[in-house]
């Protein structure tokens, strides 16, 4: 998968089937926080999905959608990287690192 840092640099990195994005991250030395540690109880792990893979992700949960809530710099492909599982068909997927608050 590919992760975009806020400056623009990308990172392609292995993402093993059955990692969250966030975990995935965690793994490879990716800045993206993950506070409460996946169990979706705050917004620190929101990354932006590319427009192009938004579709192939399942749709976020009630509770996604209420910490997205809480994310700085909300976009229309926003999520949070501990809810989005990788599977096969999403080899080679590209997220963006927003930028800090």
């Amino acid at each position: 998968m590919i992760f975009v840092e806020p400056d623009g640099t990308e990172r392609t990195v292995d993402a093993p089937v059955g990692l969250s994005v966030l975990e995935i991250a965690h793994k490879h030395g990716v800045d993206l926080e993950g506070a409460c540690e996946g169990s979706l109880a705050c917004a620190t792990c929101h990354v932006i999905v590319d427009p192009s893979w938004a579709p192939k992700l399942t749709p976020p949960t009630d509770d996604e959608e209420d910490m997205l809530d809480l994310a700085f710099g909300l976009e229309a492909t926003s999520r949070l990287g501990c809810q989005i599982i990788m599977t096969e068909a999403l080899d080679g997927l590209k997220v963006r690192l927003p930028r800090k608050s």
